[in-house]
């Protein structure tokens, strides 16, 4: 009995292991397909024009080259202070943000709130339907008057429905009811008891919300493009898409290129190997975000996925 019980354990952890090399062995490769584009555009950009132009594109460049640097950072004053509005606008937006949406999320998760089904239908509403670009527009232009300051790079993008709805769940199901009541039987006010009970248990779904709202303000160039005219406000993903403009125009006007050669005559406008250099400069410190919120990432995103 001893020896069948021994075959049937190794007979199990046999396939356990199997089915472990399996798994490990699909996110090895699914990580490499993440991992290769990100390492292609890095190798393209530091490679000579010329020979890409020839040969293609190579995982190691053949010939190693800074003129996509050199003729995107020319003016690497206005990339600086780019630079700052994105960065300044990341994080003062998405911890406003986060504050803005757990502030409405939270009231509609309490059961003795007797007007949260209005206000989540209210919320759900704007999920699925938007007045349009428009009245968008005008609202805040001729309403607010934001065209052209830093806030107008911020307001659109602090309450997200989806976001609300998220964090909505993760307080109905993960914070409890008997908690919030006790601390309200020794005494505790709303406030109290949001900042130093519900938020502080509710750390995963902030930090989940918070790096998804950092990706938003991060990667955003539409409202620089529809709200800015200001050189010194726009955002560094907006300059990088300005300045793929201003190659594509080169490219295509022989008149405007051929300007730039007479008074230039040794210039080479860099197309391919430019546009990864714009793609690694955009990039930039948002790499370094994912660090602080991984941690809390994984449970975050099963916000709802069991309730009890």
């Amino acid at each position: 009995m001893a020896a069948v019980t021994a075959k049937k354990n190794k007979g199990v952890n046999d396939i356990s292991n199997f089915s472990n090399f399996v798994i490990n062995g699909f996110f090895w490769v699914y990580t490499a397909l993440c991992v290769l584009p990100l390492i292609l555009v890095i190798a393209v950009s530091f490679s000579d024009e010329n020979l890409v132009l020839v040969n293609g594109y190579k995982f190691w460049p053949e010939k190693f080259s800074w003129g996509a640097y050199d003729f995107l950072l020319s003016d690497w004053q206005a990339i600086l202070n780019s630079y700052g509005i994105s960065i300044l606008v990341t994080v003062v937006g998405t911890v406003l943000a986060l504050m803005t949406m757990a502030l409405y999320a939270y009231p509609i998760s309490r059961q003795d709130f007797k007007h949260r089904k209005a206000f989540s239908f209210f919320m759900f509403f704007t999920l699925l339907f938007n007045s349009g670009l428009v009245p968008f527009y005008l609202t805040y232009t001729q309403a607010f008057h934001l065209r052209d300051t830093i806030w107008i790079l911020m307001i659109p993008l602090l309450v997200q429905p989806f976001f609300v709805l998220i964090l909505r769940t993760f307080f109905t199901n993960s914070v409890p009811t008997a908690l919030l009541e006790s601390a309200k039987i020794d005494g505790a006010g709303e406030w109290r008891i949001f900042s130093q009970i519900v938020l502080p248990l509710s750390l995963p779904v902030l930090a989940t919300v918070g790096l998804f709202c950092t990706l938003n303000y991060w990667n955003d160039w539409f409202l620089s493009l529809l709200f800015i005219n200001e050189d010194s406000l726009i955002s560094i993903q907006y300059r990088m898409y300005k300045a793929l403009l201003d190659i594509t125009f080169l490219s295509a006007n022989s008149t405007a290129y051929s300007a730039i050669l007479a008074q230039n005559p040794d210039f080479q406008m860099p197309t391919e190997t430019v546009t990864m250099a714009m793609a690694v400069v955009g990039i930039g410190p948002i790499v370094f975000a994912y660090p602080f919120f991984q941690r809390f990432f994984v449970k975050g995103l099963t916000v709802g996925a069991v309730k009890g």
